[in-house]
């Protein structure tokens, strides 16, 4: 068990040395040192997943059945759980193609899941967004019920809608291009790995191909590319990013994009440069800022022979939507 008030690991073991006649045996009540990395599979085997709610509104919680075993080594106690995971769908490998009609790009943040759903062919056909702002203030056990609620709710959709794979962001590569002081103040409220987990667990016990995507630029990419084109949420439009990635659609940078960089951004720069006042220059912070702002422009110039990721780097650290118009960042 989970004490949410010490924050700790405990394990419960009866005494029947102590039993009274017609009464329980009272519990001995031991801490536990649980390892971190088995920490997630073990707040799911022990504390269930919520499926739904009674009639009286309370959750209705699924276990798995699991064995304990308590064994002494070298003066010290370890308990084994013992369980076993029913898995029907797969993981697909990052080069794998995925044989499905229709596919759903997820994007996890701290207080909603969008969900896109794209065919084969990469093309927009509709998407949702589940809410869980809970999530930023509630306790262990309870974030533990909100996120398997929403999960569930994202695949009952996901059924209803015949999708036949999912595409999820490879948290290990994660970098957020898009943080902000909200972000970094509730971080340590949001287990990013533990919806991520669920999404990917409860997927492969419903039969559904998952595969894990990079998720650089996502967020960029769909700003800039989908939001307006589809009307959709930079969430949504990241979704759909994700999921066109998981088929292993490149996204190269429209006409108008690339004219702007070659324009707009590129005329800002230099203008940048030779705005610097002299004893600027040659300080240690304005020659690393001339540096870098000339291997932009060289960027720029080679555009043609530049990765994909690369400009949209260039149009995510000198551009911004307003009113989904173009803006030019201070540098």
């Amino acid at each position: 068990m989970y004490d949410d008030n010490t924050n700790q690991w405990y394990v419960e073991i009866a005494n029947p040395l102590e039993q009274q006649n017609g009464k329980h045996a009272p519990r001995l009540r031991f801490p536990v040192l649980v390892p971190e990395k088995y920490e997630e599979d073990i707040i799911d085997l022990v504390i269930g997943e919520s499926v739904g709610v009674n009639a009286k509104g309370k959750p209705i919680i699924e276990y798995r059945p699991y064995t304990v075993e308590i064994k002494r080594k070298n003066g010290e106690y370890y308990i084994h759980l013992v369980y076993e995971e029913e898995v029907y769908g797969r993981e697909l490998a990052y080069d794998e193609p995925i044989q499905a009609e229709r596919i759903a790009g997820i994007d996890i943040n701290i207080d909603r899941i969008a969900v896109s759903i794209v065919s084969k062919q990469g093309n927009f056909l509709q998407s949702k967004v589940f809410y869980c702002h809970e999530l930023e203030y509630v306790k262990a056990n309870k974030r533990n019920n909100i996120i398997g609620e929403t999960v569930r709710d994202v695949y009952d959709w996901l059924l209803q809608e015949n999708v036949g794979a999912v595409v999820i962001e490879n948290i290990q590569l994660r970098q957020r291009h898009d943080t902000d002081k909200r972000f970094n103040r509730l971080t340590h409220h949001f287990n990013k790995k533990k919806l991520t987990e669920t999404i990917l667990r409860r997927g492969l016990r419903l039969g559904f191909r998952i595969k894990k995507v990079n998720p650089a630029y996502t967020s960029v990419i769909g700003r800039f590319k989908y939001m307006k084109k589809y009307g959709l949420s930079v969430h949504e439009s990241a979704a759909l990013v994700i999921g066109r990635r998981g088929l292993g659609y490149q996204e190269r940078l429209p006409k108008e994009l690339i004219n702007t960089i070659k324009t707009k951004v590129k005329r800002h720069l230099i203008a940048v440069l030779g705005s610097m006042e002299e004893s600027y220059k040659q300080s240690k912070s304005g020659t690393k800022q001339r540096q870098y702002l000339g291997m932009m422009l060289k960027k720029i110039e080679n555009f043609k022979k530049e990765h994909e990721w690369s400009l949209w780097n260039i149009l995510h650290k000198f551009c911004w939507l307003n009113q989904y118009q173009i803006q030019l960042k201070e540098v």
